[in-house]
């Protein structure tokens, strides 16, 4: 006889009864906001009841390729307290719609070359692994579950799992995790932020347990993101108080897919067509009173940096943009359309007849490395033309070229002194304080 785990939160975080589970499980995938096309291989999803955070664990659940054949689901262990991550002995993990096999073979190479135990008695009061095994069920029709509580154990275990298993596009990884814990609904979404930021960005040093309770998984998944310049793309971000009402005392729920690439790569490939039209009609409002009704992916509301250009029969009719992301870039993306037509002190504003004779690009940025060296000749050497855009700083002097200027200027020296004269330097100017950064863009026109 096969060993069965049978559920332990059934009619608690999840209904007892299959026809209703399948029915709200249904009603997940009406309501999702998610807009997102791309398959992936990782996500992070919420693990509360599904009453309160299961429409973002279908939409992190869905978002995964459906090739998949073997899911690992790391999930925090809540009422049990053991060192390390641990595995379960059973065969077959059962729900009220049906029974899901547990892949063992996959758990034996984990006890064989990870150091892995099984214990059975911390997944039998768990609810962090059971609650996405109903949506799993859903979503998939062939599929094994590997599930991994994580104890008191580092990222770097859950990172070394990720990396040997991921080469095999038939293995998924879900990372289950809840945000900030019973804060005031505004103390909850400063925080929550914040862990978003983290997450998308790949800065996890300094990450707080209290930021989320599955904090190892998340860390573990970020690290291996940032090693193979992947991102971490925002499907959805609540709380709690948007379904109880109550914003006293609220829990923080999260969703992320991972995304095989930079996060502007992603912005270019699926939403270049999204973003021209997003600075056309933000152009357009000064004219058009309308209220803009346009639908907004998440993604567009984490940190970005952009430079909006406008061209009339070729020729430059505006250009503004920010260095450093430092608000959602949809923000940034709206502004900067609206200051390059408007706000260029080097141009009138644009007339309403000049608005459909416009060609628009939008440069979208990279975080800004700092560059070092020890001479002119020694930043020369390290510069990149037609890929890298240069930032110069000295003092209170500064001056920015995106690497679309390589078009005019294609000589190295010429771009470094152009852009000198550009902050208000002279072209031969050098000294102990110069600064430079260099960063890359993904352009779209």
């Amino acid at each position: 006889m096969r060993k069965i785990k049978q559920p332990s939160i059934s009619g608690t975080f999840y209904s007892a009864n299959a026809e209703e589970l399948k029915n709200q499980i249904s009603n997940f995938a009406k309501e999702s906001k998610n807009t997102y096309v791309v398959s992936a291989r990782a996500v992070i999803v919420p693990h509360a009841g599904l009453i309160y955070s299961g429409r973002l664990a279908y939409e992190g659940i869905s978002q995964l390729d459906k090739n998949i054949k073997n899911l690992f689901i790391f999930a925090p262990a809540h009422r049990v307290g053991f060192e390390g991550c641990v595995l379960t002995g059973f065969e077959v993990w059962q729900t009220p719609l049906g029974e899901i096999e547990i892949n063992n073979d996959i758990n034996k190479e984990l006890q064989d070359n990870f150091g892995l135990k099984i214990n059975d008695d911390a997944f039998a009061p768990e609810h962090a692994v059971e609650i996405q095994v109903p949506v799993i069920q859903s979503v998939f029709k062939d599929v094994k579950i590997i599930p991994v509580l994580v104890g008191k154990s580092s990222p770097e275990m859950v990172e070394k799992i990720i990396k040997h298993y991921y080469p095999d596009k038939t293995n998924g990884f879900i990372i289950s995790s809840d945000l900030s814990h019973f804060l005031k609904d505004e103390e909850a979404k400063k925080l929550d932020n914040l862990t978003a930021q983290m997450i998308e960005s790949g800065a996890c040093s300094g990450f707080r347990y209290e930021q989320a309770c599955g904090a190892v998984g998340i860390i573990g998944l970020v690290e291996f993101a940032r090693k193979n310049d992947f991102s971490l793309i925002r499907i959805d971000m609540t709380n709690s108080s948007a379904v109880t009402g109550d914003t006293s005392s609220v829990v923080g729920y999260g969703c992320w897919f991972l995304y095989e690439g930079k996060k502007n790569d992603f912005l270019k490939k699926y939403y270049s067509e999204f973003i021209l039209n997003l600075c056309r009609l933000s152009i357009n409002s000064r004219f058009d009173r309308r209220e803009m009704k346009v639908r907004i992916p998440y993604v567009f509301y984490q940190p970005g940096a952009c430079f909006v250009t406008l061209e009339k029969n070729n020729i430059l009719r505006g250009c503004i943009g920010s260095i450093i992301a430092h608000r959602p870039l949809i923000e940034d993306l709206i502004l900067n359309a609206k200051s390059a037509a408007f706000q260029d002190p080097r141009f009138k504003p644009v007339e309403i007849e000049e608005v459909l004779e416009l060609d628009v690009a939008v440069s979208l940025l990279s975080e800004p490395q700092i560059m070092s060296f020890e001479s002119e000749e020694d930043l020369l050497n390290q510069i990149v033309p037609f890929k890298d855009g240069i930032i110069i700083k000295d003092g209170n002097y500064q001056a920015v070229y995106l690497p679309s200027v390589w078009e005019q200027i294609p000589d190295k020296k010429g771009f470094l002194n152009s852009l000198k004269i550009k902050a208000g330097l002279p072209s031969n100017y050098f000294s102990k304080t110069f600064q430079a950064y260099r960063f890359e863009t993904d352009y779209i026109k």
